[in-house]
């Protein structure tokens, strides 16, 4: 079974099942496809997390495709450029590429196809043209004046392409295949290393290390050499049976997982899913959770993230008197510090539309193996092609803070505190679900919400997806320029005038959207020896496929 978020990836990922190939072959596939069909939601020059249970190994693990700040990337660096904020586009904003070795890395010791069987689908994509879909229309004809300024951007994505039409990356198809010819002859896992040594410390590098000095960006060969994906064990929380599984405080995964410790003393099933007295809880809960995001999270390797007392029964119990009958209009986390806010007006191609510049893909095969992945970066709008690659770099850097004893200050070597949060749910200690969204601060909402329908309302994968959605935005962007929304409530009308204006009453900030508007989440789960998956129809094109 695959679900992702464009349909040629989820065929080409349920192709690969078919032909023999396991959930991390399918994964890989399906994110390589993504690669390319998706250029405006991620590339290669992107981030990429993924949570996956491993039948062979008989426990969740967290593969860590998050690039680490450039070395002379440093506080001081840019105030010396006149920045209070790391800027939301340009060169300025990259780290190291980690798509690239995180999908070489789940290939490598959980797959059991070959380099060339993984990338033939997103080969012939680039080279032979795939159909635009209407986001990637939208985006370049959005961003045009940022991209006319770029040149090799210019000529591979100016004039717009229509709807509809094929377009064709060869630049980049030619990246694919050079990395294939790189890797030589010999076993399958010697082909992919040599295929990471390529990308890392081979032409790929030089490339980057080349277009970056001469364009007054900050990343160098020396970065990505000195970097590699990482395997590392999840965060967990145990909540009705299920046990979460996430990412570290490197990502704000951790931050369901906070929600849920506060929502556990609540009787949401009484409360009804469809009531403003349900909405406000999830919300109120979510603003004190993502506070302590602001206020705690960062790379663990150089920072002390107190997630055993985050998770903590009596933390939660302390912290859930905070929820009131009214919207709180305050950042109220448990300790640590919140950044200072910067004015700073937005920018062309900064920041995340509230649809997500994200992918996201989750798979299940008949061995018992189950993956969830969220890509994202390496955005066409926000950095320049590199014209002998056929892609941009990512600009993850924007989550740093520029403001010294922060958890997610920036520092070189350090990773950003990325919003990528895929989800794996045990169910009694079994491999169950697999699921999760673009949508950048919305991800840990949006997500969360079809966990609770499909856990509290038992409902179907489907139908927990299809309920009319919400979220806040109640704490600092995570993007540039950084700015919160307090008291902000995004919401589908279709949870009805009355719930709307009750909202209201209780000082909420309320922004009713489309009918439709809200999320993009797939999933897929195992259950009594049967395959189950349910795909986003917001923004049809999310697609789920299985036999």
């Amino acid at each position: 079974m695959v679900a992702s978020t464009h349909w040629l990836a989820s065929a080409t990922g349920m192709a690969v099942l078919e032909r023999g190939g396991n959930a991390f072959d399918a994964a890989v596939t399906a994110g390589f496809t993504l690669q390319v069909v998706e250029p405006h939601l991620n590339g290669p020059g992107g981030d990429l997390p993924i949570v996956l249970w491993s039948a062979k190994r008989g426990e969740p693990l967290v593969v860590c495709g998050q690039g680490t700040a450039p070395a002379t990337a440093t506080i001081e660096r840019f105030r010396e450029l006149g920045h209070e904020l790391v800027p939301g586009t340009g060169l300025l904003a990259a780290c190291v590429p980690g798509a690239f070795d995180g999908w070489m890395l789940l290939l490598r010791d959980f797959g059991t196809l070959g380099l060339d069987q993984v990338l033939e689908h997103a080969i012939g994509y680039a080279e032979h043209g795939y159909p635009v879909i209407p986001g990637i229309t939208a985006t370049i004809e959005r961003t045009e004046p940022l991209l006319r300024t770029w040149p090799a951007s210019a000529e591979l994505y100016l004039p717009a392409p229509l709807p509809g039409t094929l377009f064709r990356n060869p630049a980049l198809a030619s990246t694919y295949r050079r990395i294939m010819e790189d890797a030589g002859t010999g076993s399958r896992e010697a082909r992919i290393d040599r295929a990471r040594d390529a990308f890392y410390r081979g032409f790929v590098a030089e490339e980057i290390d080349r277009f970056s000095a001469d364009n007054g960006g900050l990343v160098a060969a020396g970065d990505l050499a000195a970097w590699e994906a990482t395997i590392e064990a999840p965060v967990t929380y145990d909540y009705h049976g299920y046990t979460v599984c996430k990412t570290g405080p490197w990502g704000q995964g951790p931050v369901f997982l906070q929600q849920l410790a506060l929502l556990a003393g609540f009787d949401l099933p009484s409360l009804g899913a469809g009531s403003a007295e349900y909405v406000h809880t999830i919300v109120e809960c979510a603003k004190l959770a993502f506070a302590d995001r602001e206020a705690f999270y960062g790379d663990p390797s150089f920072v002390d993230v107190p997630l055993d007392r985050l998770l903590s029964n009596e933390y939660n119990d302390e912290r859930r008197l905070l929820v009131g009958e009214a919207a709180s209009g305050e950042l109220r986390p448990g300790g640590g510090r919140l950044p200072t806010l910067v004015d700073a007006p937005a920018t062309v191609g900064a920041g995340e539309p509230t649809r997500g510049d994200t992918v996201h893909l989750d798979v299940a095969d008949r061995f018992g193996n189950l993956v969830s992945a969220t890509p994202s970066g390496g955005w066409l709008q926000s950095s320049p092609v590199i014209p002998s690659l056929g892609w941009p770099l990512g600009t993850r850097a924007q989550m740093f803070w520029l403001e010294e004893g922060l958890p997610a200050s920036l520092s070189p070597g350090k990773r950003p505190r990325t919003t990528l949060s895929p989800s794996i749910a045990l169910r009694e200690g079994e491999p169950y679900l697999a699921f999760g969204t673009p949508g950048g601060d919305q991800q840990d909402q949006w997500s969360l919400h079809v966990f609770l329908n499909h856990v509290h309302a038992g409902l179907d994968l489907q139908a927990s997806i299809d309920q009319p959605d919400f979220h806040t935005d109640h704490f600092p962007s995570s993007f540039y320029p950084r700015q919160p929304h307090l008291r902000s409530v995004a919401i589908e009308a279709r949870f009805g005038r009355d719930v709307l204006d009750d909202l209201r009453d209780r000082g909420h900030h309320v922004e009713a959207g489309g009918d439709w508007a809200l999320g993009r989440v797939s999933a897929v789960g195992r259950e009594d020896g049967m395959l189950k998956a349910g795909a986003d129809p917001r923004g049809m094109q999310g697609y789920a496929v299985g036999r």
